[in-house]
């Protein structure tokens, strides 16, 4: 049949339109990257090691299939068990109560004990490490301004262990090595790729400022590690999510998905428990310390435009209309009221005893609310009072006590010898010693043949060149978000943003360098996926690929050596002076 449509002069239909600039490259060498079908952008595959690397091997193909299999848990939990070793040598040592383990250890101790912290005497630290059964725990609440979940969990550790220093670090260390696990499984997700997910891992283990707050009982790790799980909860909302999409999605003439916009905006997603599980993680950062009350706004919105790139990409041409509608109040319930309620519920001992500090203030007084309040960059500011009368008196005296605590905060000013501001904690402007001792030689652990006295010190300092090299990587990510529109890279600014962002509110408040290690764990994530780029694109030529492993391979051996360099600043191992000196490489760092 002869075409009746118009001809043009190069003989082309006049409807056709004009070559793309791809297909005028072909003569010139030109070969267009394989298009990803729709089902694989909704729910991306694992990658799996080459074939070639088993032949090299000689491992035959079902062998190899196990190993495959197996590798999703067993790296994971073998990195897990290197980290795990490393945080519980020695966990007792240095014996003595260490920074502010002195407020947390004891206020553990209390609330385990009695349902609330109580108010210790001064200077009974030595008696506690000489003879902790020989110290009686107070009666009188204390005035403490921090949430207690953290505190619960030093208390497990205390009641399991005693109280000594071994005790109130050991869930410390438990916390630590899990959150090693954790970031495996996570970076595994994330990269869809077991070998990095395990990298990211393996150098969350020999970060030194994570080994460290592993070992002490501070409360910062404690909200690191459920911001972790949140994500990790998020994270695996947002798979489950995309594959219902793709599940009901129409398949087209090849066996392939293809858009829809009736499904992509009027899908309704069902139910969600790992996002309830979100919000649960992210109620106990808050009920640790109330900066995990940023990171659950960061994460909130982190989720809801997960879902609109997931409906534009299912073919929703009003993404974010249809987020609305079908997701965003859904989102709300499951993540924002239930961490409220966690919150809550976790000053259930407070609530029990009628002994805790400002248990009982609400009694006899009015309901009406307080007039001012305190806000960064505003100071103080006056607001209307409103009647309260309505709530317990329990909640309105917890409602007095957090505005107390509230105010503590912002107008904490005073000098420190270790604060830091927040933007010199990238490049480990200014770390935070613990612990210091200058034995003499042949005591505590001091050679005896050393001329001079040794130092002794607990340093909590990031492995440098793990953070230096972050810093290049987080540059990389930014690029990947902005550019590429990399959803990993986006959510990896988003963690670090979260944990670290809000600091520079509060630029004036006295703060301190180990509150960075809420974000690590996405520095760690930065890096892994910057080591991705070095070692090459799917596709690339043996020689690219030999080339990026060297590279890759001498930038972790580099890190992983200078975590064991500086292990005596990490452990309060004794060194002689010279060998300290030589370990401060920044005059900040004394």
């Amino acid at each position: 049949m002869t075409s009746t449509a118009p001809q043009t002069l190069e003989g082309h239909d006049a409807e056709d339109p004009p070559p793309g600039w791809q297909d005028r490259l072909r003569r010139f060498g030109y070969a267009a990257r394989p298009r990803t079908g729709l089902r694989e952008r909704l729910v991306p595959p694992y990658t799996r090691p080459s074939g070639r690397l088993w032949a090299v091997l000689n491992v035959p193909p079902a062998t190899a299939g196990r190993l495959v299999r197996w590798s999703s848990w067993g790296g994971p939990l073998l990195v897990t068990l290197v980290a795990g070793v490393l945080r519980f040598w020695r966990l007792g040592s240095p014996d003595a109560v260490i920074f502010d383990e002195t407020y947390y250890a004891k206020d553990a101790w209390a609330l385990i004990n009695r349902g609330y912290e109580g108010a210790w005497p001064k200077d009974v630290d030595k008696a506690i490490i000489k003879d902790p059964s020989s110290v009686p725990i107070p009666t009188d609440p204390g005035y403490v301004v921090h949430p207690p979940v953290g505190k619960y969990l030093i208390g497990i550790g205390e009641k399991w262990f005693d109280f000594t220093p071994f005790g109130w670090r050991f869930m410390m260390a438990v916390l630590g090595t899990l959150s090693v696990l954790m970031l495996c499984r996570i970076g595994r997700r994330l990269f869809r790729s077991t070998f990095l997910g395990c990298l990211a891992g393996a150098l969350l283990a020999v970060d030194g400022l994570h080994f460290v707050m592993s070992r002490m009982a501070l409360l910062d790790l404690v909200v690191m590690f459920f911001v972790l799980a949140a994500f990790g909860c998020l994270l695996i909302d947002r798979d489950r999510a995309r594959a219902r999409l793709a599940a009901a999605l129409p398949e087209g003439e090849g066996g392939g998905l293809r858009p829809d916009t009736a499904v992509a905006e009027g899908l309704r997603l069902g139910w969600r428990p790992w996002r309830i599980a979100a919000g649960v993680m992210l109620g106990l950062a808050c009920g640790t310390k109330w900066n995990g009350l940023y990171v659950l706004v960061f994460f909130c919105v982190m989720a809801v435009l997960w879902d609109a790139g997931a409906r534009r990409t299912a073919g929703a041409v009003r993404p974010y209309r249809a987020v609305l509608r079908r997701d965003a109040l859904p989102a709300f319930l499951s993540t924002v009221p239930v961490a409220v309620v966690t919150y809550l519920a976790s000053w259930t001992g407070w609530f029990m005893t009628d002994k805790g500090y400002f248990r009982n203030w609400a009694h006899g007084r009015d309901g009406l609310s307080p007039d001012h309040v305190k806000l960064p960059l505003l100071g103080r500011v006056s607001l209307p009072q409103f009647d309260m009368g309505w709530m317990p008196e329990s909640l309105r005296s917890l409602w007095h006590y957090e505005s107390e605590v509230y105010s503590f905060h912002v107008n904490l000013t005073d000098q420190h010898t270790y604060q830091s501001n927040p933007w010199s904690w990238i490049v480990l402007g200014r770390p935070v010693s613990y612990f210091y001792e200058s034995p003499s030689p042949g005591t505590d652990g001091c050679p005896s043949s050393t001329t001079g006295k040794c130092a002794r010190e607990v340093l909590a300092l990031g492995t440098p060149l793990l953070w230096w090299a972050a810093c290049f990587a987080l540059l990389y990510v930014l690029w990947r978000w902005a550019f590429r529109r990399d959803w990993r890279a986006g959510a990896i600014v988003c963690g670090v943003a979260a944990g670290y962002l809000p600091w520079f509110l509060y630029q004036e408040r006295t703060i301190f360098f180990f509150y960075a290690v809420v974000f690590v764990p996405f520095l760690c994530l930065a890096v892994a996926m910057m080591i991705g780029a070095i070692l090459g694109p799917p596709g690339s030529d043996e020689r690219r690929r030999a080339v990026g492993a060297i590279g890759a391979g001498v930038l972790v051996l580099l890190i992983v050596w200078n975590f064991i360099y500086f292990w005596p600043l990490y452990t309060g191992t004794s060194i002689p002076l010279d060998s300290w000196r030589n370990r401060m490489w920044l005059d900040t760092w004394v």
